[in-house]
């Protein structure tokens, strides 16, 4: 209603501004304040800068490090050639799965008929349940707490209760909705994370609690005392290429999958459980993903298991890539986070303690959620330093797709409320922002919460460089004018800082490992674990190897991430993706160089291809293995308290000018400025994409 009324406001000012104009009204018949609620916002025209750091070239050395290389398939991706999962071409007896999904949020499955739809001609099989033994069917990432199919239960709206196998797309979803099913509806259904604190709705082993310095006595001794919330909703993922999988069988007891994934040994390790293999029978492949976020980190498994479930039983390969409606529904979203606090602060506004509850709703099944939370819990503080702190955390089990690992994981949401906490200060003791904020500032030196101490720490100098790169003084004065002069148009300017801990929270995964063959005639074949995803990682590998090997980048290929390369690998997550694998690949690399060192110097004078020609001739070997474990991580309270949670961390500020229209609440981001510290990057044009599409 209010929406209708403003629209109606709007028509009433742009007649009255043509009546003005066409000499019908006087001038000042609507106040000129007022005029500028008929506007309308047009798309501006871009226009964007880029600054990074200019690195010395040296033509002798083939040292492509620091240079803003073009990404090694941007063209066959800008033109369409780049082949994704559900491009490679259509096989012999291939069949199309299509899932049979619940309508239900929380209900017992009283009745299961596939009987219809499997008399359609073309329909060669129906899964479900009864296919799998019990353990067979049990699966997930950490816990085993989710099911391929659904066991009787359905525990959310979307979840996955048997899949029809049939000839084409259109004749498989087509059966999937005559596969009749009935429910007896079961209480509570819980969706929101208040409707699980009423509910008591968590799951085991929560909450759990951190706790620095002497919180009840700061809190006695702060000048102010402020209690409030703050949340963050879900967000979906929408990667352009939804999950998708093909499956194919190469032997009675071996199948080779193609898999939308950002962690081919884990669908590697599942599809064994799944069929009772041993892991050597089943190779997992990722060429390229047209985008993840996250989103491809655990879910994959969705859609790889019961292909691969219905490709192994019938021995015909069998394809799946999702709907956009059906990955919505089906696969999760960013973790939706409720944050209550209590704050204690000086009149200045310098914060001296924190309270903090922590709540994520993690769905109906635990996926990543646990270690989402705990990221959540390590960057509550964001860039500042809060000498007592008492955080706890809440997973709240809910009747929603679980929800699973997003840009961030938790660190945005934790960050989410830091800023909400400084203004809440700020906003108490009547002093700028920005002031407050620096007040506030880490510096280096000091310890974390966690107990991590911050070796180098360049926030400030962060800050200032984006204060002055924005001009934001300049368009603070600007927007108190605009404001002035328009009733119905706003503009505000917002500076957030950040910090992000570089690593993977559970020890074991910051690992990796690489393989190289050097061939005859001089090129080089690299496989290392991370999956490339559209964000340049193959391109920073191959110059991490380029580098080593002293050669040009032409004469590196990247062909595919593929499970029989390299082993046991790491998800292609947690930012740490160039730094695990490059250096995997430069200890390989470091293998090969002292394998050619005697003939590099017995030939001084030589090219590559003589150097890696002769040594086929001398029976040496010019194929090596490269593995890289993160050193001195691993933080645990009580086990290891001297060791570090991250690796590092990185900085940033942003600068955003936006516009919203009063009446509509339609709005425009005018300008934003970010700077990041990334340390020596090792391809600004890629990192600089990274940044600006994380933007």
């Amino acid at each position: 209603r209010a929406l209708v009324v403003s629209l109606f406001f709007k028509s009433y000012l742009a007649i009255s501004r043509k009546m003005c104009d066409a000499g019908i009204t006087p001038p000042n018949a609507v106040p000129q304040k007022d005029l500028s609620g008929a506007d309308k916002f047009h798309t501006a025209t871009m226009r964007s800068s880029q600054l990074f750091e200019r690195v010395a070239s040296n033509q002798a050395t083939h040292d492509p490090i620091g240079k803003p290389k073009v990404h090694v398939s941007a063209l066959k991706q800008a033109t369409g050639e780049a082949i994704y999962t559900d491009d490679i071409p259509r096989m012999d007896g291939e069949l199309y799965l299509a899932f049979v999904l619940s309508t239900k949020a929380h209900a017992k499955i009283t009745k299961l008929d596939a009987s219809e739809a499997l008399a359609l001609e073309g329909v060669e099989a129906f899964s479900s349940a009864q296919d799998l033994t019990e353990h067979q069917n049990e699966v997930g990432p950490v816990f085993h707490d989710e099911y391929v199919f659904a066991n009787g239960e359905v525990h959310c709206y979307g979840q996955i209760i048997g899949a029809i196998a049939a000839a084409n797309q259109t004749l498989a979803q087509r059966a999937a909705r005559l596969v009749r099913v009935e429910y007896l509806e079961l209480q509570p259904v819980i969706v929101t994370i208040e409707q699980a604190i009423e509910h008591k709705s968590y799951f085991p082993d929560y909450p759990r609690f951190l706790t620095k310095g002497d919180v009840e006595k700061a809190f006695a001794e702060a000048d102010h005392v402020y209690e409030s919330s703050c949340r963050m909703g879900g967000q979906e993922h929408f990667y352009l290429e939804t999950h998708a999988a093909v499956a194919v069988p190469r032997d009675s007891d071996e199948l080779e999958l193609f898999c939308s994934t950002q962690h081919p040994s884990e669908i590697q390790k599942l599809v064994a459980h799944v069929l009772s293999l041993p892991s050597n029978r089943i190779v997992c492949r990722a060429k390229r993903l047209g985008g993840g976020f996250g989103g491809k980190e655990s879910r994959g498994m969705m859609v790889a298991l019961p292909v691969a479930l219905a490709a192994y039983r019938l021995q015909r390969p069998v394809r799946c890539m999702l709907d956009r409606d059906e990955d919505m529904v089906m696969t999760g979203t960013r973790h939706p986070f409720l944050f209550k606090y209590k704050v204690g602060f000086s009149k200045k506004g310098i914060i001296s303690v924190c309270d903090i509850e922590c709540y994520n709703n993690a769905g109906w099944s635990m996926d990543l959620s646990f270690s989402v939370l705990e990221r959540a819990m390590y960057h509550f503080e964001n860039c500042y330093r809060i000498p007592n702190v008492r955080v706890g955390g809440w997973v709240c089990k809910t009747n929603l797709p679980s929800n699973t690992a997003f840009r961030g994981f938790g660190g945005p949401q934790g960050m989410f409320a830091a800023e909400h906490i400084i203004r809440d200060v700020a906003r108490i003791v009547d002093r700028n922002v920005l002031d407050v904020m620096q007040m506030n500032f880490y510096k280096t030196g000091d310890y974390t919460h966690y107990n991590q101490k911050l070796e180098r720490f360049p926030i400030q100098r962060c800050f200032e460089d984006c204060i002055m790169q924005s001009q934001y003084y300049a368009k603070h004065a600007e927007i108190t004018r605009f404001n002035w002069e328009h009733r119905w148009r706003n503009r505000g300017i917002a500076l957030v800082p950040t910090k992000y801990g570089i690593a993977f929270g559970v020890m074991h995964l910051n690992q990796a490992g690489a393989l190289i063959n050097i061939y005859a005639d001089g090129s080089v074949l690299l496989s290392h674990g991370a999956v490339e995803i559209g964000q340049g990682l193959n391109t920073k590998v191959i110059q991490c190897a380029a580098r080593a090997l002293g050669i040009p980048i032409e004469l590196i290929h990247i062909s595919e991430t593929a499970t029989d390369k390299v082993p046991n690998t790491s998800p292609t997550a947690a930012t740490v993706g160039s730094d695990l694998n490059g250096m995997a690949v430069i200890d390989a690399c470091e293998k090969l160089n002292k394998r050619l060192a005697p003939i590099k110097e017995a030939l001084p004078q030589g090219t590559w291809q003589e150097w890696v020609n002769k040594p086929y001739f001398d029976r040496i070997s010019l194929s090596a293995t490269g593995f890289y474990a993160t050193p001195e991580i691993g933080y645990h309270p009580e086990t290891n308290p001297n060791a570090r949670t991250y690796n590092y961390f990185t900085n940033g500020v942003g600068v955003s000018v936006v516009e919203i229209d009063c009446l509509t609440g339609d709005h425009q981001v005018l300008s934003t400025d970010i700077v990041m510290d990334i340390g020596s990057s090792i391809n600004p044009a890629i990192d600089i994409g990274q940044i600006e599409g994380a933007f």
